[in-house]
């Protein structure tokens, strides 16, 4: 698994990079706030959602710890797609920066 550190992230959109960022949360998580530019396609979703996933592009997971974005990330792996990361440390660590 591949994977994107919170840091590294943030320093990526500080240089303006164009981010496919998919947060897979619930609705009542993204509520609390979720990181600009990101989508929300919350994890049992997916499967019916796979169209606004690129496969042509990077696209970064992102949940509240990177457990549920690393169970996407297996999942959208076995369905094809490869070119993802999974941000590790998840929310929790991207609001401690």
């Amino acid at each position: 698994m591949t994977t994107i550190t919170p840091q590294q992230l943030k320093d990526r959109m500080i240089n303006k990079e164009d981010l496919h960022i998919i947060d897979v949360r619930e609705p009542d998580e993204i509520a609390l706030g979720m990181i600009p530019g990101a989508i929300s396609i919350p994890l049992m979703e997916i499967p019916n959602r796979l169209k606004e996933i690129p496969q042509d592009k990077e696209t970064i997971l992102v949940c509240r710890s990177g457990n549920r974005s690393g169970k996407a990330y297996e999942y959208l792996t076995a369905q094809g797609f490869m070119n993802l990361k999974n941000m590790s440390g998840g929310m929790l660590e991207w609001e401690s920066l």
